[in-house]
């Protein structure tokens, strides 16, 4: 049978019900438990995260697990410098606030994925882009959102820790010069469940209803 002829799936209330459930208590996880996962999840996630439409079909992300603990610990000291760095911006009123934050699992999570977009892939061969070829790393940003999603409904927490130098992971991580760095992600199982995020719950920011605008 082709693809064509396959029936696609119904979805149904029911369904609809977990899904949306699914996005809320879709959190950005910094507290885990260091607990390894599963036997072959993580390359599950990963492939499930590859089914992720891309722009011309160009599928521009690319996936490094980072294991060696060398490489982390210098992920964790660029991490520090820059929290600092951004620390030392906050005005007085946000100043002490920002310093009780918890920004960052890295040094408790079980596994750590650097993704990264490179910029002009051959694969898809320049299709969609040409006007807007940030259209390439918003594939990749579609590519983590569809991972963050998967690893929730398998009861697995992930965290996007984006205070980092992205030229110094690149050199941390030995990849090519034209790989631009999206996002470097901690997974593991989380310490907590909660529906409201963590930025919320520490006083940070609150979470504000949706605006559309109408033309």
């Amino acid at each position: 049978m082709s693809a064509r002829e396959i029936d696609a799936p119904i979805f149904g209330t029911a369904f609809q019900a977990e899904l949306d459930a699914l996005f809320r208590w879709r959190r950005d996880v910094r507290r885990f438990r260091r607990d390894a996962l599963p036997g072959g999840l993580l390359d599950r996630l990963l492939e499930t995260a590859s089914a992720a439409p891309s722009v011309g079909l160009s599928q521009p992300w690319r996936f490094v697990t980072v294991d060696d603990p060398a490489r982390r610990a210098a992920v964790r000291a660029d991490f520090e410098a820059c929290n600092a760095a951004a620390l030392a911006t906050q005005d007085e009123t946000r100043a002490a606030n920002y310093a009780r934050l918890k920004l960052a699992g890295l040094e408790q999570a079980p596994c750590h994925v650097a993704v990264f977009v490179e910029p002009d892939p051959a694969q898809g061969h320049g299709l969609g882009r040409r006007t807007m070829p940030e259209s390439v790393a918003y594939s990749a940003v579609i590519a983590v959102h569809t991972l963050w999603l998967a690893a929730r409904a398998h009861g697995i927490g992930l965290g996007w820790v984006s205070i980092l130098d992205p030229s110094r992971i690149r050199e941390i991580l030995d990849v090519p010069e034209t790989w631009q760095l999206v996002a470097y992600l901690c997974i593991g199982s989380p310490e907590i469940d909660a529906v409201t995020p963590e930025l919320e719950r520490e006083g940070w920011e609150k979470r504000r209803s949706i605006s559309i605008v109408a033309r």
